[in-house]
């Protein structure tokens, strides 16, 4: 009997060894459009995470840059994937169909985008908790930028004072490495 349970006890401890530890791919998410996206449809590509406002004296560059960085590298091996918040300065006080008709016709925006989301605080949504967990860099005003590997783990964060252009080669390097393991991979 004593045997029996020390058995079952191992075999439960070699099943939560086993189990995938918990990657930023693993969260669910609304879209913009009111519909639960698993971010798990990105695993596999680069992402570059970022809290957006139309309303920042960060939003048209980041915006610009953003949008130019998703037509170089995306969409099959990159993506911006971008979340509205109100949390800094109140400067994305409108409707998710407001923010989404804004920056499509302002900046063509072609990247994915999500409704509005607190990113710090206690009602932060969970990918953000865990962004912040894992970097140990929390956001503190509009467009905190976090790089996110394929595997879904996180590679960096950086502030808004930091541009697209100075995170591109990061994010770059992580695609030309994707590349490379793919075509390895044939």
């Amino acid at each position: 009997m004593v045997a029996a349970v020390a058995v079952a006890w191992l075999l439960l401890w070699a099943a939560a060894c086993a189990q995938r530890e918990q990657d930023f791919y693993d969260f669910k998410v609304v879209n913009i459009r009111g519909k639960l996206v698993s971010l798990e449809k990105y695993r596999g590509t680069v992402s570059l995470v970022v809290n957006v406002a139309s309303q920042c004296g960060f939003t048209d560059q980041n915006y610009r840059d953003l949008q130019q960085l998703q037509r170089d590298l995306g969409p099959r091996h990159f993506n911006v994937l971008a979340f509205p918040c109100n949390q800094f300065g109140q400067q994305e006080p409108d409707s998710n169909k407001e923010i989404e008709s804004f920056v499509r016709s302002t900046y063509s925006v072609s990247f994915p985008m999500f409704s509005k989301v607190a990113v710090t605080g206690t009602g932060a949504h969970p990918a953000f908790k865990y962004l912040i967990e894992i970097s140990g860099k929390e956001p503190t005003w509009n467009f905190w930028k976090y790089l996110v590997a394929p595997d879904g783990k996180v590679i960096g964060a950086w502030d808004p004072t930091v541009s697209v252009e100075e995170i591109r080669p990061h994010i770059t390097a992580l695609v030309r490495k994707l590349i490379l393991r793919n075509r390895e991979d044939l």
